[in-house]
């Protein structure tokens, strides 16, 4: 089974790719949605015992997380050093799920991929990219979102280029959504050796 890492900085179309992905019949993990459970779950009682307050009604209230850790580098090693292994742990018991069930091709969907060394887990890496100009209108569009706060978000993320210039393969998502659909069916026949081939015999 072919492990595809999917990543792409922000507004470049990560999370509808990986939807386009899933509609090819490939397994998806989501790192985010993952993130998100475990807040709501086994991560919890861990992250109230190293940061308290921090959870209300056995949630992470992220805002109040975000507030503890966020210009604090020791602080948010420690809070890595919670969720990194059980995300780890949900990857991998998807990648098994996936390999058992027959997949030829799975997608690790992991937004900071070249950012914490998650591309040794894969076989290859798609990144996906836009022109600097349609990225920019799209995150501008989302609710709540500044220049300001874009400019931080960007500043901790690799540059596109050097996320294009280290990928295998490169969707640009730029040319809406049918070529970006086109694209994605691409890279699933290819790596799967034709359409009809997502299950092995």
């Amino acid at each position: 089974m072919i492990v595809l890492g999917l990543t792409g900085s922000i507004g470049m179309g990560k999370s509808t790719a990986a939807a386009m992905f899933a509609d090819e019949g490939v397994p998806v993990h989501d790192a985010d949605a993952a993130v998100h459970r475990l807040y709501a779950g086994r991560a919890a009682p861990l992250i109230e015992a190293a940061f308290p307050g921090t959870v209300s009604d056995g949630i992470v209230d992220r805002a109040a997380l975000a507030a503890r850790v966020l210009n604090d580098p020791a602080a948010l090693k420690r809070l890595e050093a919670i969720v990194h292994p059980l995300v780890r742990a949900e990857e991998q018991a998807f990648l098994d799920a996936a390999r058992n069930s027959g997949a030829k091709l799975a997608v690790l969907d992991i937004p900071l991929l070249y950012e914490t060394g998650a591309e040794t887990r894969c076989d290859k890496v798609v990144v996906v990219s836009a022109p600097a100009e349609t990225q920019r209108e799209r995150v501008l569009r989302r609710p709540g979102m500044s220049e300001e706060k874009f400019a931080t978000i960007l500043a901790k993320q690799l540059p596109d280029a050097e996320k294009r210039a280290r990928a295998d393969i490169v969707i640009d998502t730029g040319g809406g959504f049918d070529a970006t659909r086109a694209a994605v069916a691409a890279v699933v026949a290819d790596l799967c050796g034709g359409e009809d081939t997502l299950l092995s015999e």
